[in-house]
């Protein structure tokens, strides 16, 4: 066997750059070989395995085989069910957690409602009065001193106090508006102790009342409840369905969800029904920024708990957050933990913020704006840090080749369905393709009983009972159409050819009224339901 030789020149056809044609020699090599003076490579070439291409240190390190997924028992069991049967047992701890979550919050904290602690501001000084009231209610009053009545009144209307107590004109200031609850029942308690020591009925002083349509003040609790549904739904949904996507596709599908979100309740609980007159602008505003940034926090969450974010989003945003806010009972009616959550909690800024601007009373906006900035903020450092443990989490399932049962729900249900499609459409005489579904006419004389009946019992036909002019349609696939004699080539797409009818004696009519030929060999072959695919 003859070796090949380096010195000859090979032929070309090709000129050279200045049109003369090219010479025979060969071109001396103008770079040195990489393996010049050794096999070490030539410095600063990559190395295979180098995490790039500048990296002179630290090879890539090979991932290790995957250990086999451990199945339990119960999963393998749980995955002989139905698949339907099994995405429904895994969605199933939602609306027991909801049970739970309604029971222990909301039962717990409003089953009875007591008062405890409650503040009264008491001009000047009454000592008759605290110990009466001590010695019958011990534990759920505690009396404020103050000198000046203009400030006790302002203290009630900015919500630090229930009430106050003028001893010298027997008159209690209340603020409806911002309790209707205390300022129903923290007046008719102290005139009821003021006359079991002697003293007559005190008058009653309303500071800040009522609008005729919030007659029991519970506007702005609702109110507050449908802004807290609306961020956290958003944002929940976002966790469960994109999780892929980038932090400002997500930011920005919450600032504008919570922007309409904004619009659609503050128009159906102003301009539609009626339970707020007004301040329709700063109401939008404010529910937009609560939105954002309840949604912002949700989102952060969503990295770390996945399609179970739901939880979290509800005890933090509606089953704490409702007892808490103040809207129902306040605070000094409720009992630990949610007396001293009101502090934190969402809901007991947002109803403030609600009644100081529709209503002139409670804190103003500073406590507020500085609750919503808290969350905002906790929401992006959650975003930052949990995107990159969902990318590390993602990437080690996909590289050790875990699932969940919830993917394995999954999975199976998409082949069922994909099954029971099939089955669907070869009951009512289709069939399915993988350009699409074609529909093959039947024979008169075949019919499924399954779809018998007429149009409101599942009727083959429904209402058009007269027979189709076509008989079945065969399809014409790749094979055929590239045969000789036929036009070919990719991208005609399925055809498909009429096939007369035959009469009862299996004899094609002719067209021109004559006598019936007989069927040519191939029509002779009996089919099913279907046309040939």
């Amino acid at each position: 066997m003859s070796e090949p030789r380096n010195d000859v020149p090979r032929k070309s056809d090709l000129p050279d750059r200045d049109g003369a044609p090219r010479s025979s020699a060969p071109k001396p090599r103008q770079t040195r070989p990489s393996t010049r003076g050794g096999s070490r490579p030539r410095r600063g070439a990559p190395v295979a395995g180098s995490r790039s291409a500048g990296s002179r240190s630290g090879r890539v390190r090979q991932a290790p085989v995957p250990e086999p997924q451990r199945i339990s028992r119960y999963r393998r069991w749980y995955g002989t069910l139905h698949p339907s049967l099994q995405l429904i047992g895994l969605q199933l701890w939602m609306p027991l957690f909801f049970i739970v979550g309604f029971c222990l919050c909301y039962v717990f904290a409003f089953h009875a409602p007591h008062p405890h602690d409650v503040p009264v501001a008491l001009v000047g000084s009454d000592p008759t009065l605290v110990a009466a009231v001590d010695k019958a209610l011990p534990g759920e009053y505690v009396f404020h001193t103050y000198d000046s009545l203009a400030r006790a009144k302002q203290d009630v209307l900015a919500g630090t106090m229930a009430v106050a107590y003028d001893p010298s004109a027997n008159e209690v200031f209340k603020a409806s508006a911002h309790q209707f609850q205390v300022a129903s029942l923290v007046p008719a308690t102290l005139s009821s102790v003021l006359t079991g020591i002697g003293v007559a009925a005190p008058t009653v002083t309303e500071l800040a009342p009522l609008p005729a349509y919030d007659e029991y003040g519970t506007v702005a609790m609702y109110v507050m409840l449908a802004w807290c549904i609306g961020g956290y739904m958003v944002a929940m949904f976002i966790g469960i369905m994109g999780g892929p996507l980038r932090h400002r596709t997500r930011m920005t599908v919450i600032v504008v969800g919570g922007l309409v979100i904004s619009l659609v309740t503050n128009t159906l609980a102003g301009p539609v029904v009626g339970a707020i007159r007004g301040h329709w602008v700063e109401l939008v505003l404010i529910a937009w920024g609560w939105i954002v940034a309840i949604g912002l926090a949700v989102n952060g969450l969503s990295y770390f708990v996945g399609r179970f974010i739901a939880a979290p989003a509800m005890i933090c945003f509606v089953f704490l957050s409702m007892p808490s806010s103040g809207g129902a009972y306040p605070k000094w009616f409720m009992p630990e933990p949610f007396a001293w959550l009101n502090h934190v909690v969402v809901g007991s800024s947002m109803v403030d913020m609600i009644k100081h601007e529709v209503y002139g009373v409670g804190p103003g906006f500073g406590r507020g704006l500085v609750t919503m900035a808290c969350y905002a903020a906790a929401g992006l450092v959650l975003m930052f840090f949990g995107k990159q443990w969902w990318e590390r989490r993602r990437i080690r399932a996909i590289v050790t080749g875990r699932t969940t049962m919830f993917q394995d729900a999954q999975n199976a249900n998409r082949e069922f369905l994909g099954k029971e499609r099939d089955a669907e459409l070869e009951r009512h005489g289709l069939t399915s393709t993988e350009t699409g579904t074609l529909s093959v006419l039947r024979d008169d004389d075949w019919e499924d009983d399954r779809v018998s009946g007429d149009v409101f019992t599942g009727g083959r036909d429904g209402l058009e009972q007269e027979p189709t002019p076509t008989g079945r349609i065969p399809v014409v696939r790749q094979a055929d159409r590239s045969a000789p004699g036929r036009p070919g080539g990719t991208g005609n797409g399925p055809r498909t050819r009429p096939v007369p009818r035959v009469d009862a004696s299996g004899r094609r009519p002719a067209p021109d009224g004559s006598r019936p030929s007989r069927p040519a060999p191939t029509e002779e072959r009996p089919h099913g339901r279907h046309a040939e695919r």
